[in-house]
C-alpha cells in the first residue's frame, strides 16, 4: 500500500511539472491533474490537500536536482573564474526553464510563509557554492558578492523576459562579463 501511495504521489508530481510547462499556474488544477493521472479528483486531495502543499512538494522534489546541475557545472570547470561564470551561466539556464518559472509564478502566491522561507533558504545554499571562490579570487565580502550575483543572474531571468530580449546566449554572455569584470567587462 505505501508503494502504491508512493507511486501515486510521484505521478501526481510528474503531472503537475508537465501541467505548468503546458500551460502555467493556471493550468494547474485538481480536476487537470485527476484527468492527467486517472485519479478521481477527490483522491488528488488525499496527497494535497492545498496547490500550496503541492507546489511546496515540487520545490522541495526539484530544488536539489536544481542544485545539482549548478554544482556539477561548477565542478567542471577548471579555476574559480571559470567556476564563477559557470555558477551564473548555470543559474541563469535553471531560471529561465519553463518548469521553472512555473513553479515560481505559483510560489510566490500559494506558498505560506514558512515554505517560503525554505525556499530563500535553498537559495542562500547555492549563492554559498561561491563564497569559497569569492574569497580565492580576494573578496574581502564575500558573502554580499555572492548576494550580488544573485541579484544579477534575477536581473538576467528579467531581462531575458522582456519582449525586444536578446537571445539567451547573449543575455548569459553579458551576465558573466559583469559578473568576472563589471560593467567594463560587458
Amino acid at each position: 500500500m505505501a508503494e502504491h501511495r508512493t507511486m501515486q504521489r510521484g505521478a501526481l508530481l510528474e503531472a503537475a511539472r508537465s501541467l505548468l510547462v503546458e500551460g502555467g499556474a493556471r493550468a494547474l488544477t485538481f480536476a487537470a491533474l485527476a484527468e492527467r493521472t486517472g485519479l478521481a479528483r477527490s483522491s488528488v486531495y488525499e496527497y494535497f490537500p492545498s496547490r500550496g502543499a503541492l507546489v511546496a512538494q515540487l520545490c522541495a522534489n526539484d530544488f536539489p536536482l536544481w542544485a545539482a546541475e549548478v554544482t556539477a557545472a561548477m565542478d567542471a570547470a577548471d579555476s574559480p573564474r571559470e567556476k564563477i561564470a559557470a555558477y551564473v551561466r548555470q543559474q541563469l539556464a535553471l531560471a529561465t526553464d519553463q518548469r521553472h518559472q512555473a513553479v515560481v509564478a505559483i510560489s510566490t502566491s500559494e506558498l505560506d510563509e514558512a515554505a517560503r522561507g525554505e525556499i530563500r533558504a535553498a537559495h542562500r545554499g547555492l549563492a554559498e557554492l561561491v563564497v569559497e571562490l569569492l574569497r580565492e579570487l580576494g573578496h574581502r565580502e564575500p558573502l554580499v558578492v555572492a548576494g550580488l550575483l544573485r541579484g544579477l543572474v534575477d536581473a538576467a531571468v528579467r531581462a531575458a523576459a522582456g519582449p525586444d530580449a536578446p537571445a539567451p546566449e547573449r543575455i548569459a554572455e553579458l551576465a558573466v562579463a559583469v559578473a568576472l569584470d563589471g560593467v567594463a567587462g560587458a
